[in-house]
């Protein structure tokens, strides 16, 4: 079987998901949805308004009562989940059509990746529902004290576009096991793999109406999701900007826990003695991945001076042997960018920033092909104060600046407004847990760059990349609610 196909054979389903049915998207359409690898409008995205959001919240209440979800055995909810999980990995091909043709994911890397680790980590957040629970704890001699842990209710999440299958995996998967009910709004660019996830969910027996997708907006869908009174707690992986405004929001409407992980600005520090070899091939991939489009992107190299110039040229390299291609393609290695606008965007940060005086080793242009391709780029001669320093460019630019000591590699790497993630390159131990140590990012990776299908392993930011944490034990237990009990024998 090929997994190479034609996006013009498929057909997208324009409508969203409520008590487990499609329901028809009602009046006129919303953005324009064009293909990220040739640029072809296919479609208008649905924009579900606070109406249509009230009826998806009421369809899961009415769903966590009838079915008993999260009072049940928990043993009910992990086998559910775990056929939910196979039914994803036996479905992989068509999950993966229907998110290559309209993201900038290509077909191989999501059958090989996003879709096997999601199923992986639906698992792992199902396994939860029956080991973890209340906790007996130290009282006097004439009391009883536990604590109890119950379900929020109905959880909002919102997910980017970047990485839709694992986004919705992130939100779904823990919510779910802890016996919550889900109200999703995926991307309004990406949005077809996660409503096929919720029809899966379905088939393998989780109760109809406990996930629910709404098509839309941000302005329109995500503000009705989030302000929604009924919504116990919300959780959004997506921009900085787009995580203060859902902050306002919810101060507006009422007060809720919620988990933000948002933007990035990540360092990659590398000391003199480091594996140089290691070291490029780890950079290369971590600005290069999904072409730059994910928050914990390695964007800032912080190289030694003594062997910044060996690590810019070996980088380079690295480069330089990127295939790009359209996302249906099996062959394809290398994303293309969301849109035209933020293509658009890319290049004028670089062109500013090299106004400003930084040089480019490789790169520095729009792709001419079509579709929304740029070049994988490397800026050299860039200080602190430079654009593509200070900003988010959310594309595969990456800035060298190099340092001399510890304590101006620590300076260097401190961003003043993000501290997601960090990776460090050196062979002395003790530097290593120094560093790491002193780093000011939620994730820090040593000799490597990017995370492992090791589950347990939390992510979440530091400063304005967030609130909270996603994966790992923390994100199941922060979609539990805990109550206090102390009783007088």
């Amino acid at each position: 079987m090929t997994l190479s196909f034609d996006p013009e054979t498929l057909a997208f389903p324009f409508y969203h998901v409520i008590d487990g049915e499609p329901v028809a998207a009602v009046g006129d359409g919303g953005p324009e949805m064009r293909r990220p690898s040739d640029g072809r409008a296919y479609g208008e995205c649905p924009v579900a308004g606070a109406e249509l959001v009230d009826r998806a919240v009421q369809s899961a209440k009415r769903a966590l009562k009838t079915s008993g979800w999260g009072d049940a055995r928990p043993r009910e909810r992990v086998k559910a989940m775990q056929r939910w999980a196979d039914l994803m990995e036996q479905e992989a091909v068509t999950l993966a059509r229907l998110e290559a043709a309209s993201s900038t994911r290509p077909i191989a890397q999501l059958i090989e990746g996003d879709i096997a680790v999601t199923a992986e980590q639906i698992r792992f957040f199902a396994e939860f529902a029956d080991k973890e629970g209340s906790d007996v704890v130290p009282t006097s001699g004439t009391t009883f004290g536990m604590t109890l842990t119950e379900p929020y209710g109905i959880i909002g999440a919102i997910t980017p576009w970047n990485f839709p299958v694992s986004m919705a995996g992130w939100k779904l998967g823990p919510a779910l096991a802890a016996g919550n009910a889900v109200v999703l709004k995926p991307s309004e660019m990406t949005p077809f793999s996660t409503l096929y996830m919720a029809e899966l969910a379905v088939r393998a027996g989780i109760p109809r109406g406990l996930i629910n997708i709404v098509l839309g907006d941000g302005q329109t869908t995500g503000n009705a999701i989030t302000g929604h009174p009924d919504i116990a707690k919300v959780s959004f992986t997506g921009s900085t900007m787009a995580g203060a405004a859902i902050m306002q929001n919810i101060a507006r409407t009422g007060i809720k826990p919620m988990t933000l992980e948002l933007g990035g600005k990540s360092p990659q520090v590398v000391f003199a003695d480091a594996d140089l070899d290691l070291a490029a091939s780890a950079i290369a991939r971590g600005i290069l991945a999904n072409a730059g489009q994910a928050c914990v992107a390695g964007s800032r190299l912080i190289a030694s001076e003594e062997i910044a110039e060996a690590l810019s040229a070996a980088i380079a390299r690295h480069m330089a042997n990127i295939r790009p291609g359209v996302t249906w393609d099996a062959e394809t290695q290398y994303s293309p960018i969301i849109s035209r606008r933020q293509l658009d965007r890319i290049d004028a940060i670089v062109r500013k920033s090299v106004a400003e005086g930084a040089q480019c080793v490789v790169g520095g242009q729009i792709m001419e092909r079509p579709g929304y391709f740029y070049e994988p780029t490397l800026l050299v001669g860039v200080d602190s104060s430079s654009h593509a320093v200070t900003e988010e460019i959310f594309g595969p630019v990456l800035t060298m600046q190099t340092f001399h000591s510890e304590e101006e590699a620590l300076a260097l790497a401190d961003h003043p407004t993000y501290g997601l993630a960090a990776g460090l390159f050196t062979r002395d131990l003790s530097r290593a847990l120094r560093i790491t140590k002193a780093l000011q990012a939620g994730t820090v990776w040593v000799n490597r760059y990017g995370r492992s299908r090791d589950h347990i392993l939390p992510t979440g930011g530091y400063k304005s990349s967030g609130i909270g944490k996603d994966l790992g034990r923390e994100a199941y237990l922060a979609s539990r609610k805990s109550k206090s009990v102390l009783i007088d024998l």
